[in-house]
């Protein structure tokens, strides 16, 4: 037992939530166990709790709120202290959101018609962004290796940047929905690519304090200059403290010809203007939060090898991917020999799961599902026993 309890179950039914009060609107029935959106179950670290009501009751005037010094050096901190990620208060800005930020840097670094590498199965929003705002996705399928886990195809994604001329490619390191902590010499081969061909690359850096089995997350910008000159790279506290809600995100450029006149087109759009919640939640999150988070990781590994052994020993025919980072679990239902809509009816209609569907991630997720192992243990248990029922 620790400091933080994880195994309290909180119900968000009713709250706004929208992993549990979407059920109906998504999945077409309400009496589901909501294992879908990448939120946590967990109630956050209390020092954050703490902090935003001081603020909310010393100062009960919520006006215009300027990003102050002590809220980027406990970003620049944690990500020094962490991450080995040095970066100056310069080459970082706020931005509301992954999506949002990622939206941005589509729409300033791209034109209508320009192509954009993807590497499914991957986070469905960079698609619906893409093709939402009149870009082309160009994919490279991740390959699903003899061991069981996932490599990138860097020798097709050579061919790509050859012969389809991108603007910009996705990295999404640690990878989401699959959980790979990509390697250094993987992000250098990546980055020497695309620097040499033109393609600047966004990287997705989001679950990268959500390391697992003492796997350590490397950030693309760190690895080599290359990196350093063509990289975006885009992080925040809201996967890892689980104050998504908040909308805090930070984007760091290291290189100062992509970076000047991003900056400046953000600030003069107000994009990069932050709310007074968001900004005092990050700075205690990452000031406070380290003891919180180390506990979490200690009780999502459990989860996750509960699910793995799980679908190991009592489901032939689903295969539980073990992830290096984040809390969230591929299952590969491949081997049951269904179709995919079979697969979501037996999720849906018949174990009475709300898990995201594969297919979102591109047709690589045919068959598949992505299971969020942020929950009480004891969700998982009956998670586990409906789908076993299920399929006997």
């Amino acid at each position: 037992m620790g400091k933080y309890n994880f195994d309290h179950c909180i119900d968000r039914r009713g709250t706004r939530c929208k992993k549990t009060d979407l059920l109906r609107q998504e999945f077409g029935r309400d009496d589901l166990l909501p294992l879908w959106i990448a939120d946590m179950d967990f109630a956050v670290c209390p020092d954050i709790t703490e902090a935003i009501v001081n603020r909310l009751q010393h100062h009960p005037i919520y006006g215009y709120t300027c990003l102050y010094d002590d809220y980027w050096q406990a970003i620049i901190d944690w990500q020094r202290e962490h991450n080995a990620f040095e970066f100056t208060r310069d080459e970082v800005t706020f931005i509301p959101g992954g999506v949002t930020a990622f939206g941005m840097v589509v729409n300033h670094f791209t034109r209508p018609g320009d192509k954009i590498v993807i590497q499914p199965p991957v986070y469905f929003d960079f698609r619906e962004v893409i093709v939402g705002n009149g870009r082309v996705p160009v994919c490279n399928n991740l390959v699903h290796t003899p061991d069981g886990f996932y490599t990138m195809n860097l020798d097709e994604l050579e061919r790509i940047f050859e012969q389809e001329h991108p603007a910009l490619m996705v990295v999404c390191n640690p990878q989401n929905p699959i959980g790979i902590a990509w390697p250094a010499d993987v992000l250098r081969r990546v980055a020497a690519l695309a620097r040499r061909h033109g393609v600047l690359l966004f990287s997705d850096e989001v679950f990268g304090d959500i390391m697992l089995y003492g796997h350590h997350h490397t950030p693309t910008a760190t690895v080599s200059d290359d990196a350093a000159a063509v990289t975006i790279t885009c992080g925040a506290p809201s996967k890892t403290f689980n104050i998504a809600g908040f909308k805090s995100t930070w984007l760091v450029i290291k290189n100062p010809e992509l970076r000047k006149p991003f900056f400046k087109w953000i600030e003069v759009n107000e994009v990069c203007n932050s709310n007074i919640v968001a900004l005092v939640a990050t700075e205690a999150a990452y000031r406070h939060g380290a003891q919180w988070l180390e506990e979490c990781i200690a009780y999502i590994e459990g989860n996750v090898d509960y699910v793995v052994q799980y679908c190991h020993d009592r489901i032939p025919g689903v295969e539980a991917i073990r992830p290096q980072a984040s809390y969230l679990v591929w299952l590969d239902f491949t081997g049951l020999g269904m179709t995919h809509e079979q697969v979501i009816d037996l999720l849906v209609d018949r174990a009475h799961l709300a898990l995201n569907d594969g297919a979102i991630y591109g047709e690589p997720g045919l068959c598949h599902a992505r299971i969020n192992m942020g929950c009480p243990h004891s969700v998982l248990e009956q998670a586990m026993r409906q789908l076993e029922a299920a399929i006997r």
